[in-house]
């Protein structure tokens, strides 16, 4: 009989290159101004990357992004989530395809979608800070 397990508690390790991140945002958006748009899943125009912030990453994986920092992963590239409790802290981690990350940043991106649905002009973040130099 199988067993339906709601949260883990510890804190999960990533095996050989792989990553684990948490903070990948599937629900309503609330704009700045307080503006509720409702969740994009399932649908076309919800085809896009997403950002997750790196959990834990496996010892063989040389990639240049830290525990903590953010990486955009390409979109459909994760599994399905489960619930982790670290710290007191509930946690919803995925592993994402290391050969689908498209970018990093060390600090959270705000306002970025990506997809052209969401394109009213020029961009609203400069491509070339995500370029190592």
């Amino acid at each position: 009989m199988a067993i339906n397990v709601n949260t883990i508690k510890g804190k999960p390790k990533a095996i050989g290159d792989r990553v684990l991140v948490s903070d990948m945002h599937f629900g309503d958006q609330t704009t700045a101004s307080g503006l509720i748009i409702k969740s994009d899943d399932g649908k076309a125009h919800g085809v896009y990357a997403r950002w997750g912030k790196v959990f834990d990453k496996g010892p063989r994986n040389k990639d240049p992004y830290n525990v903590g920092d953010w990486i955009l992963v390409e979109h459909g590239r994760w599994t399905r989530g489960f619930k982790v409790e670290v710290d007191n802290e509930e946690l919803e981690i995925r592993m994402v395809e290391t050969e689908s990350i498209l970018a990093m940043s060390d600090e959270k991106p705000s306002g970025v979608q990506i997809g052209k649905e969401f394109s009213d002009g020029p961009a609203d973040i400069d491509p070339s800070s995500f370029i190592n130099q």
